[in-house]
């Protein structure tokens, strides 16, 4: 009986730890904690920006690769937000997914 129990728990802790572990598609625990960071970090910059009107941009991060997306007024405010975003530490890609809103330059 005992032997059962301290296999069922060694079974239970092995699928802990492979549960927090990453895969191509899922973050580890701690990825999801630096993806956070890189996240916030991103957007203070952009509300920082002058150029970069941030309210309409959304930030999303995965693996280090961050993601823009929304609207803006000009191309300028596009490459603001691009350039920001790689400029903090941790971001490995950016992709911008950023659009112009219709009817603007």
């Amino acid at each position: 009986m005992s032997n059962t129990k301290s296999a069922f728990a060694a079974a239970l802790a092995a699928m802990l730890i492979a549960a927090c572990g990453a895969t191509p598609t899922r973050e580890s625990t701690g990825e999801y904690i630096d993806d956070a960071a890189i996240t916030t970090k991103v957007k203070a910059t952009l509300v920082e920006d002058k150029t970069a009107k941030a309210s309409d941009v959304m930030v999303e991060t995965f693996k280090g690769t961050v993601q823009l997306s929304g609207f803006a007024n000009s191309r300028a405010e596009i490459d603001a937000a691009v350039q920001a975003a790689r400029q903090v530490k941790g971001v490995k890609e950016v992709r911008n997914d950023i659009q112009l809103k219709p009817g603007a330059q």
